[in-house]
């Protein structure tokens, strides 16, 4: 019997401090999140003091914060690190399966005649245009389930850079203000890029176009305003439909790596004396036109010769892998050719 009894008071006192140290975890974790609701609720105190020392009316920054919350998968998707290293051969079948071509082909061709139109304007070929929505949206399907301004201030809050996410945030006011999208459409994705373009606020006031013309920007819904904004953006750095992206090329073994890099430019004719082929081994083309080497992965992997084109889409996003999943879906789009009646 007496063992029975301290077998039940060992138990006793082990659930006893079971329950202390859950209560304990659970109020240091309770107290942490209280801690940080009082900072982030002080910090929207002053974002909104300075929105309107900036001119932002005062009706407008008060509305865009009223419903403003703190977002941790904000925070935790800009934190997350690649489960493992990516290669272009990996990256290009996830990026560009084929049911997407499928898909960018039947887009194509149910928008020619707008794409045509558009394209003809700013001197943008469709192909590219439906590439990018393509590869940012799955063609307007996935824009992002996030308020924007809570977005934008989240990411201004967790500090690392502040600056930069400010500065959206205060262009993404400006839009409400102008009246371009309402408070409960202004979704996007963690990070505040928008719509199905997935423009971040700035490049919105820059490019973003009405092209319909009913007074709003509407890069959300409507389609002409979708491919407009994203061909003034390509045209507004400098893209060139006279010439295309680029294309696959070899090095010759005995290649010199630090000559590679978009920064780096050297005429056709200077690469082709350095060795540097077609993909098929024949000679570079013998025209005037500046290009630069681009290696995503390594000597072994692919290598392009990146025409200036390839120079405007990395404007668009810096990452040698969507430069190259928008040109490969691009020209997947029109080979074979689309025939529209």
């Amino acid at each position: 019997m007496k063992t029975i009894n301290l077998f039940s008071k060992n138990i006793n006192f082990i659930l006893k401090s079971l329950s202390i140290i859950t209560l304990c975890s659970f109020s240091t974790s309770s107290f942490a999140n209280v801690e940080r609701d009082i900072s982030f609720t002080k910090y929207v105190e002053d974002l909104k003091k300075e929105a309107i020392e900036l001119g932002i009316n005062e009706n407008t920054v008060n509305s865009a914060f009223e419903d403003v919350k703190f977002l941790q998968r904000s925070v935790s998707s800009d934190k997350q690190q690649p489960e493992f290293k990516m290669t272009l051969d990996t990256y290009i079948p996830r990026a560009v399966p084929d049911w997407k071509i499928k898909q960018a082909r039947e887009a194509y061709k149910k928008n020619y005649h707008l794409l045509q139109k558009i394209g003809k304007e700013y001197g943008v070929q469709p192909r590219f245009i439906v590439a990018l929505w393509g590869i940012e949206t799955n063609f307007g399907r996935l824009t992002g389930r996030h308020y924007v301004v809570s977005s934008l201030t989240t990411m201004a809050y967790e500090g690392r850079r502040e600056t930069l996410f400010k500065k959206q945030l205060f262009a993404a006011l400006t839009i409400l203000e102008q009246g371009h999208i309402t408070k409960d459409k202004f979704i996007g994705s963690w990070a505040g890029a928008m719509g199905q373009v997935q423009f971040m606020p700035t490049s919105y006031l820059n490019y973003a176009v009405d092209y319909d013309g009913d007074g709003r920007k509407d890069i959300w819904n409507t389609p002409g305003d979708v491919f407009a904004s994203a061909a003034n953006y390509l045209k507004t750095e400098g893209w060139d439909d006279s010439h295309i992206w680029g294309r696959q090329v070899k090095l010759p073994s005995d290649f010199d790596v630090e000559l590679a890099g978009i920064k780096q430019q050297k005429s056709l004719i200077e690469w082709q004396a350095l060795g540097v082929r077609r993909y098929d081994g024949h000679d570079l083309p013998n025209v005037d036109l500046q290009a630069s080497i681009v290696i995503p992965d390594d000597k072994n992997g692919r290598v392009y010769l990146a025409y200036n084109n390839y120079k405007v889409l990395m404007h668009w996003n810096r990452s040698y892998y969507f430069a190259t999943a928008v040109t490969y879906l691009s020209e997947r789009i029109v080979s074979p050719p689309i025939v529209v009646k």
